[in-house]
């Protein structure tokens, strides 16, 4: 065995690093701290100590790279997802139809809202900002940019049956134009299902001013009966409303809010139609308030005006007996008040059924004449019922004749404090307007408790 490593073998075998003989053969490496890919035929360098870590940092910010352009394209992706979404339900929900309409000055009573604006002014559609919610959808309190205080209901679901009816409705609804009735600002339809924009009404419902009072004097009989006109005066406004009649569907105590100086402000016409002049709109779902239903819309699906007079009529019993539409006395199971208050007339018993708080000497005959009214408004025949109108107008003329009577019996002593932050569309917990009772017999009923 020859040594590779040794002269004159060197020549042979060469080495560019430590030469170092085997049997039969010889191995050739470098130095430490030096290295080489071939130390027998390349010469070897002093090693970068950081390589390994140069290429580890170099294959990582590699994949980082490759990451961040991942979650870059899919988020651009995404947006334009998104973007493709709003368009298709903006046109789904009727946007295109509005917005010509709008450019063409052909409306300009509603403003278009994007879903961005709505949230800018909910914060996002925050818990803290919620002032009603039920099982159909949740209200917010919203600020614009320029100040304004809004009402948001952002509704879960929608009839896709109405969708083609959805635009023109909300346009007749957004030209309403009394101080009784809330008014409708604009919508937002880039979304599933539009969201409407209302201006927001501070002081609650008219079930919280009059139920609800616990520790504050209750309402005067004055400020009853002009709550009951004003209320009266906007579903008749509502009823001969240009050449399409607006028909409520759904009048009910937590249906009308209270403004600052606590006037009546009718609300929320998710249920509500227009009908054409002398017509009628047959109902394949009967929608409502259990307590408020009018007994002849319930069995001939047939809605119109005198359908909103039963429940209003229900609405004045509650005004003159501070009982609920449906309510309990004692552990008995809820009693319907239409059907008591009826059997008190009949009986001659109506002081037994009345609020005590507005009974006295010399207020009988108003009271009776207050009542009477509520028994037409009752009628089981629509035909036999007066007219919004007819109702408002007997209001105005009752108040009117007893004015004096009422201001010396009971005075302004109204109670005007604060109440929890309220809304337009706010209701009590246990009955908000979006229907969120119980369903009966498959029909959409709400149930007050």
């Amino acid at each position: 065995d020859i040594n590779e490593c040794e002269p004159p073998n060197q020549s042979l075998y060469p080495c560019k690093g430590n030469c170092r003989n085997t049997a039969g053969s010889y191995t050739c490496s470098c130095p430490s701290g030096f290295r080489s890919d071939d130390p027998k035929s390349i010469p070897c360098v002093r090693a970068d100590p950081n390589k390994a870590l140069k290429v580890a940092l170099g294959t990582s910010a590699g994949v980082v790279f490759l990451m961040v352009c991942m979650f870059a394209l899919r988020a651009e992706y995404q947006k334009r997802k998104l973007v493709k979404e709003k368009e298709r339900f903006f046109d789904q929900n009727g946007g295109q139809i509005l917005y010509h309409q709008i450019m063409s000055k052909q409306v300009d009573t509603l403003m278009i809202f994007t879903q961005e604006d709505l949230k800018k002014a909910t914060n996002d559609f925050d818990e803290s900002r919620e002032v009603g919610r039920g099982g159909h959808g949740t209200v917010y309190k919203g600020v614009l940019k320029d100040g304004r205080v809004i009402a948001v209901k952002r509704s879960k679901i929608m009839n896709v049956a109405e969708t083609d009816e959805f635009v023109q409705e909300i346009i007749i609804l957004s030209q309403t134009n009394h101080r009784n009735v809330v008014r409708l600002l604009g919508c937002c339809l880039e979304v599933e299902v539009p969201i409407l924009v209302y201006e927001f009404i501070p002081n609650g419902t008219l079930f919280e001013f009059i139920h609800r009072n616990r520790g504050t004097p209750p309402p005067s009989l004055d400020t009853r009966l002009r709550v009951a006109q004003e209320s009266a005066e906007a579903l008749a406004y509502l009823h001969l409303s240009m050449n399409r009649p607006i028909v409520h569907g759904d009048v009910k105590s937590m249906n009308i809010l209270l403004d600052e100086n606590y006037m009546a402000k009718v609300t929320d016409f998710g249920a509500s139609r227009t009908l054409p002049k002398n017509e009628v709109q047959f109902m394949t779902l009967v929608q409502g308030t259990l307590g408020y239903l009018d007994p002849e819309y319930l069995q001939e699906r047939q809605l119109t005006e005198k359908s909103d007079v039963y429940s209003f009529g229900i609405v004045l019993l509650e005004l003159i007996t501070g009982k609920t539409a449906i309510y309990h006395d004692g552990p008995k199971e809820g009693k319907s008040l239409a059907s008591s208050f009826l059997l008190a007339m009949k009986e001659e018993s109506l002081d037994g059924i009345l609020d005590a708080s507005i009974l006295s000497a010399g207020m009988e005959t108003l009271l009776r004449e207050v009542a009477e009214l509520a028994r037409m408004c009752l009628s089981t025949r629509g035909e036999e019922r007066p007219s919004m109108t007819q109702v408002a107008d007997k209001l105005k003329a009752l108040r009117s004749t007893w004015r004096e009577k009422l201001l010396l019996t009971h005075g302004e002593t109204d109670r005007l404090v604060s109440s929890p932050a309220a809304l337009a569309f706010h209701d009590p917990p246990s009955s908000i307007m979006f229907s969120t009772g119980p369903r009966m017999s498959g029909i959409g009923i709400e149930t007050p408790r």
